[in-house]
């Protein structure tokens, strides 16, 4: 008797013991796939695969195996654990086949969210993506000067907060954040060298502190670049060269299909190459930089200067009777107009830049050149010119294979690309 109360005594402690772990399991499952998959630490398989849903998108198991060049066996494993963690799913099954079609797996969108933010030197813009890279909600923008100050990081993180709050999506589901800054920015140590500098932390960790959630950071040309890499006019290609003509000028680079950063996340500043022996300060404090003649800021101070000059256009009665600054925001608006002063000093300057990006396409030998930026929006008054100095400057046999096209996504590519940076970080570690 004393033996078979043992049993049963042991037997019940077995299954208590069972059940606990039954439920901390069913715990931590429902942890991992709604509460904090922001703490997971993908292991180079499962990034690796979930990577190739967003290069390719929707696959076989077979398909999968080819592309990773791993087994069937082991990319099944890896897709099961995946699929139980909430991430990926069956979508379908292949088509065209009489008997047992196999199955075909996707990317689960309402898995995790990514928020994006495009911080430019006279706006700011949201937007959230879903965990298929579709902007799932309304995109904003705030007016807002640049100035370096915590009254500037305060109304930004408000605006943030309150459109986040707005958004319909869960907080707890957004699983990182990429705020995408111009100048030196290395998005390793999320570090910003030209952007809230009075800060005694780096950006990166006091947007994560202040938001709840992880963030990074990115220059604001590569972000644009990967957005339109993955969702633009250069979707599928692997040797791309994004020149971003904003205020400054930049350039994203796409070697193989992957983002080149440099050693320290400083790749692209073509804009700061010593060109022209102009005597022009550039604002990173050196002269005769190429941007001070082919950029935004170049083209503002032309304008400028021709209407002290008493150059006819349609912005003369502000910058005389009203003593208003010109900004670049009035010029493109002015090009909108067929404003004929703006447009003669937009092809100058885009004559100039298609004489400097010739060395770009000789250096790269790129399948395709895509201009975007601020300037993009002025469409063929831009691209024309650049195309056609391009051609003049550059070698026949190598820009013969290089098409020269506007970016599709154009004021979009930034925040775009924010939310596309924001899962590959959150992927890739």
């Amino acid at each position: 008797d004393l033996h078979k109360e043992y049993r049963r005594q042991r037997q019940m402690c077995i299954r208590d013991s069972l059940l606990s772990l039954q439920k901390n399991y069913n715990k931590h499952i429902c942890h991992m796939t709604q509460d904090s998959i922001n703490n997971v630490k993908f292991t180079s398989s499962k990034a690796a695969l979930l990577n190739s849903f967003i290069e390719n998108g929707e696959q076989t198991i077979a398909e999968l195996s080819e592309y990773l060049e791993v087994s069937v066996p082991y990319t099944t494993k890896i897709l099961k654990e995946l699929v139980d963690e909430g991430l990926v799913g069956v979508t379908g099954k292949k088509e065209n086949y009489a008997k047992r079609a196999p199955k075909i797996y996707g990317l689960i969108s309402t898995s995790g969210y990514f928020l994006g933010i495009d911080a430019g030197k006279q706006s700011y813009s949201l937007g959230i993506c879903d965990f298929c890279g579709n902007i799932v909600t309304k995109p904003e923008r705030m007016d807002i000067e640049y100035e370096n100050s915590p009254e500037y990081l305060a109304r930004l993180l408000e605006f943030t907060n309150d459109y986040i709050n707005r958004s319909g999506i869960e907080r707890k589901m957004i699983k990182m954040g990429c705020m995408s800054i111009g100048g030196r920015v290395n998005p390793i140590t999320g570090s910003a060298f030209s952007f809230l500098t009075f800060l005694d932390k780096t950006l990166a960790e006091e947007l994560t502190e202040k938001m709840g959630f992880p963030f990074c950071i990115d220059n604001d040309t590569r972000c644009m670049t990967y957005g339109e890499f993955l969702k633009g006019v250069c979707k599928g290609l692997k040797d791309v060269i994004f020149v971003n003509v904003s205020w400054g000028i930049g350039i994203g680079i796409i070697f193989d299909g992957r983002l080149y950063l440099g050693r320290s996340g400083f790749s692209g500043e073509i804009g700061h190459m010593h060109i022209y022996n102009n005597g022009i300060i550039c604002h990173c404090g050196k002269t005769g930089c190429m941007e001070t003649e082919t950029s935004g800021s170049a083209i503002v101070r032309k304008l400028r200067q021709a209407l002290k000059e008493g150059a006819t256009s349609v912005l003369s009665k502000k910058m005389t009777d009203e003593n208003q600054e010109i900004t670049l925001q009035d010029f493109l608006d002015a090009i909108r107009k067929e404003d004929v002063l703006c447009i003669d000093i937009l092809q100058k300057v885009a004559e100039e830049l298609g004489t400097n990006l010739a060395g770009i396409i000789n250096t790269f030998n790129p399948e395709m050149l895509v201009i975007g930026g601020d300037l993009s929006v002025t469409g063929d008054y831009l691209i024309q010119p650049i195309s056609m100095d391009i051609k003049k400057y550059s070698l026949n046999l190598v820009n013969k294979d290089s098409r020269i096209v506007l970016s599709t996504l154009r004021e979009k590519a930034g925040l775009t690309g924010a939310c596309l940076m924001a899962r590959n970080r959150f992927l890739n570690g």
